[in-house]
């Protein structure tokens, strides 16, 4: 059995269980969540989202597979040009997506009835980008114009895109590709520089937008501020039907299937998802799908260590930080350590596009710990010395 998964299955073999670990929980934690769900629109047919998420996850299984036999190569000239097809994505998206809470993020697909979240797209090849850049300007990444301009404008144009509609995705692709630049020893004088000039003007953004109650988006990220920063039952309905299941759940939980905050908590099958399975598998089991997602994020630094290349090692390591640290903002707002964001956790939560683009991440982590130090160094990048 051994032999025969390692001679289709390649790279590293921990995250490969992890991903095949937490395709199972989505399944389980799906089926149960959405009794309420198939009640309403499929008429009590409660298999119905279970096999739908099977699909899904089947696909996204096999999507994995297919790209973690890609060599990494082909991302650093494809970087530029996905980058450059995902600032008119976003800018339509922006102006003729499909909208839930008043936020346009999703595109639809005309003629095939799917709808894709734009911000995926242009989250994957920010991150090809900066890491193919940071890999080919190692020699002068502490110059202002060569190394940190030609990384932090496209960097701060995506993430201003992607603000009005998904504030919680730009800040974390942001920091992402902050981190991204302190690994990549961009100047430490022009990354805390831009910080506070990013902060800065946050802040006055802010406050403007504030000024202009009548805008329902505004409004939104008002209310979920204010909500967290108070005691209101009503306006903290979504987060205390949390706490209650994560209350309940107890050490080892109430048993697959046997939720009871899933017909009061409002999309327990993806926002809060976190919360119906701490409660059906307790706090030891919140904890495992926790130390996944923590486990992740070490075997990308294992990756990086091994690696005798920037690109794949700066690539690994970006797209890793990516998904962990969604997963960490998902579970936060489950525990109520931040305020509400709708993102979903990834590979477990409900859902489609989202899912894919998450699992092309991981068929390239997977990709680059199957071929590290099998392949010759690109024109311009740098070797990592040391495997540091």
């Amino acid at each position: 059995m051994e032999a025969l998964f390692g001679r289709y299955f390649k790279g590293d073999k921990i995250i490969w269980l992890i991903v095949l670990f937490l395709s199972i929980i989505s399944l389980l934690a799906i089926y149960s969540s959405t009794g309420s769900l198939a009640y309403k629109y499929q008429e009590g047919n409660t298999a119905y989202y279970f096999l739908k998420q099977f699909v899904f996850i089947a696909v996204g299984l096999g999507l994995v597979f297919i790209v973690h036999m890609i060599t990494w190569r082909v991302y650093a000239p494809l970087s530029k040009g996905l980058l450059l097809i995902s600032i008119p994505l976003l800018l339509v998206t922006l102006v003729f997506g499909a909208s839930l809470n008043s936020a346009a993020r999703w595109l639809a697909i005309p003629g095939l009835g799917v709808t894709i979240q734009t911000s995926d797209v242009a989250k994957m090849a920010l991150v090809m980008y900066v890491a193919n850049i940071l890999s080919q300007r190692q020699n002068e990444i502490k110059d202002l114009k060569k190394a940190f301009i030609p990384i932090v404008v496209p960097i701060a144009f995506i993430c201003l895109l992607i603000l009005p509609a998904n504030f919680s995705t730009a800040f974390m692709l942001g920091l992402t590709c902050w981190l991204l630049m302190l690994i990549g020893r961009i100047s430490l004088k022009h990354l805390f520089g831009f910080t506070g000039l990013a902060v800065v003007l946050l802040g006055v953004f802010i406050f403007v937008a504030l000024q202009f109650k009548t805008v329902s988006r505004i409004q939104t990220w008002k209310n979920r501020i204010e909500n967290f920063g108070s005691d209101d039952g009503d306006g903290n309905f979504q987060v205390n039907q949390s706490k209650i299941a994560i209350a309940t759940g107890g050490i080892i939980g109430k048993g697959p299937g046997n939720s009871t905050q899933r017909n009061f908590l409002p999309h327990p099958y993806s926002d809060f998802i976190f919360a119906i399975i701490v409660e059906e598998y307790g706090l030891i089991g919140g904890t495992v799908v926790l130390l996944m997602y923590l486990i992740i994020l070490f075997r990308a630094g294992v990756i990086v260590k091994k690696a005798n290349r920037t690109f794949p090692a700066f690539l690994a390591i970006g797209l890793a930080l990516l998904l962990v640290l969604q997963a960490m903002v998902n579970m936060c707002v489950a525990v109520n350590l931040i305020p509400v964001t709708g993102q979903p956790l990834p590979l477990v939560s409900m859902g489609g596009t989202s899912l894919f683009f998450t699992s092309a991440a991981f068929g390239i982590i997977l990709s680059i710990s199957r071929t590290q130090g099998k392949t010759e160094l690109f024109d311009g990048e740098e070797e990592v010395k040391g495997n540091s």
